[in-house]
This record gives structure tokens, C-alpha cells and sequence, in this order.
């Protein structure tokens, strides 16, 4: 016969909760020393063996965008648009910063596979850490630019700032976004990194940086309005297109022209827009992430 040896007293037991499970994106930032160091180790891994170290965040976006604007620019493209180097670099951050969340988010969980197998922490650590340092790399672009707007005469109003911090927005949701999904997909899909590959080179041509939206405007605007809609509709597009809107347009001797001709109407309003779906799409990818984690270890 057995007998119930419990005190009646006493509180009911708590469930059971699994010690190796873990709160996701809010018990990263909770846990803001290991992001720390693993920014750290993935900026030392980066420029490890270099002789010049970090001061090639500055040679390479200087150079690329002295290919784009002598190569393309000057030779294969049009002439007229007033501070055409400001054009092409304002856009040229953006596009820099979310081709790099691409691919170094996609690779961030197979990298750091070591760590997954070993080591009890939130695995989404590793995209956001990749996210961190591409904002990183995305200070010394803004440094450059603004030495450019100063030699330029630039003369923001409340709009350019507000347009500057709606295009980061932009980008930082949407590349945190993409690196939750795409990380978590590469683990079981290796082809993924050779996707993005041809991604990045798509993107280039997709967003108004290289050609001033005004081309694109002219053609499509009043002939194809449907064409013209799914233009707009890439959140790159539209943060790069705010972002010429914040350095840009404030650069120039005919600012209401300008816009008119070379920003799309309601660019506010598509931009909180976009910031609103990529925060939506930020919750999508950690669900589908924290589905997919549980088989990491084993993939890897």
C-alpha cells in the first residue's frame, strides 16, 4: 500500500521547463556581454592578418564608389543630375549595409557551428551579431558622406533628418529579418549562400543608385503604373531613396524641383510603411527561427 507522504501545506510545484531553452532575440539583448564579445571575435576574424586592419571600412567603400561614379557614372550614364557623387553614395551605404547583413547573416549560424554545439546561449546571437557589425562598417560611409555634404553645401532641414533615421530603420529591420530566416534555412540548405550570391549582384541594378529615379519615373510612371508600384515596393528602394531624400536633396541649388523629379510622392508614408512590415517580418523569421533551432546541433 503507498502512502501520500506530500504536505498539503505546501505550494504546488512549477512545470518542468526545459534548461537548455531560451528567450530568443530579448534574452540576447538581455545577455549583451556575449554579443559584445562575439562582435569582437567576428571583427578580429575579419581583419585578422591584415597590415591596415579597419581602415579598409574606409578604402573599400571609397573605392567602389569611385568606380561607380568615374566607370558608370561618367561614361555609361547621365551627366545632369546635379552632385551625382552624393547621389550614388547615399544610396551606395544602404545597399552596402543590407548586401553585407545578407551574406554575413546567411553564413552566421554554420560559422559559428563550434559555438551551437558547445555552448548554451540564444543562437540567434549569431545573426544579430552579424547585423551589429555591418552597422559597424556602415559608420565609416558615414563619415565620408558627410565630409562629402559639407564640401557640397549641405543644408538639412527636420525632413532630412527624420528621412535619414526612417532609412536606417529600414534597413536595420529588414537585414535583421532576413538574417533570423536566412541563417536558420542555411543550416539545412547549404545552397543558400550561392543565392544570395546572385541576389546581391540583382540588387545592385534594383534600387536607384547607380541611375537617378527620375529614369525610372519617366518611363514607368504614367505608361505602367504596375511596374512603377513594384519598383517602389522593395524596402531597399524606398530606404535608399530616403536617404538621398536626408543628403541628397539637401545638397542641391533646387531642392523642390529635385524632388519632384527625383523622389516618388509620399516617400514618408512608404517609408513608415516599410519599417512597420519589417518589424512584422522581423516576428516571422524568429517564429520560423525558433522552429528550426531545436535541430541545429544535429544538421551541424
Amino acid at each position: 500500500m503507498s502512502v501520500d507522504v506530500r504536505d498539503p501545506s505546501a505550494a504546488p510545484l512549477e512545470p518542468m521547463v526545459n534548461p537548455g531553452r531560451v528567450g530568443g532575440l530579448l534574452d540576447v539583448f538581455r545577455r549583451r556581454y556575449l554579443l559584445k564579445l562575439l562582435v569582437r571575435k567576428e571583427l578580429r576574424v575579419r581583419y585578422q592578418g591584415s597590415v591596415i586592419g579597419l581602415a579598409w571600412s574606409y578604402v573599400k567603400p571609397a573605392v567602389r564608389f569611385l568606380m561607380y561614379f568615374y566607370i558608370i557614372g561618367l561614361i555609361l550614364g547621365p551627366r545632369s543630375l546635379e552632385n551625382r557623387p552624393l547621389h550614388i553614395f547615399s544610396g551606395m551605404i544602404m545597399v552596402a549595409f543590407f548586401t553585407n547583413a545578407l551574406s554575413a547573416g546567411t553564413k552566421s549560424v554554420v560559422k559559428n557551428k563550434s559555438l551551437v554545439r558547445k555552448i548554451n546561449l540564444p543562437r540567434e546571437m549569431f545573426p544579430v551579431a552579424s547585423i551589429v557589425v555591418s552597422g559597424y562598417h556602415m559608420v565609416p560611409m558615414y563619415v565620408i558622406m558627410f565630409v562629402g555634404c559639407l564640401l557640397t553645401g549641405w543644408h538639412p532641414d527636420l525632413g532630412a533628418l527624420l528621412a535619414g533615421g526612417m532609412a536606417a530603420a529600414i534597413v536595420l529591420a529588414w537585414g535583421l529579418g532576413v538574417a533570423l530566416l536566412l541563417s536558420a534555412l542555411n543550416v539545412f540548405f547549404r545552397d543558400m549562400q550561392n543565392v544570395i550570391d546572385v541576389v546581391q549582384t540583382v540588387i545592385t541594378w534594383t534600387v536607384p543608385m547607380i541611375y537617378p529615379f527620375g529614369i525610372i519615373a519617366d518611363r514607368f510612371r504614367e505608361t505602367n503604373q504596375l511596374v512603377y508600384e513594384l519598383y517602389l515596393s522593395s524596402p531597399l528602394c524606398i530606404s535608399v531613396l530616403l536617404n538621398d531624400r536626408a543628403f541628397w536633396l539637401p545638397s542641391v541649388h533646387r531642392p523642390a524641383q529635385a524632388s519632384r523629379e527625383e523622389l516618388p510622392a509620399h516617400l514618408f508614408e512608404r517609408g513608415l510603411v516599410m519599417i512597420v512590415l519589417g518589424l512584422v517580418f522581423v516576428w516571422f523569421a524568429q517564429a520560423v527561427f525558433a522552429r528550426l533551432e531545436g535541430r541545429f546541433a544535429e544538421k551541424l
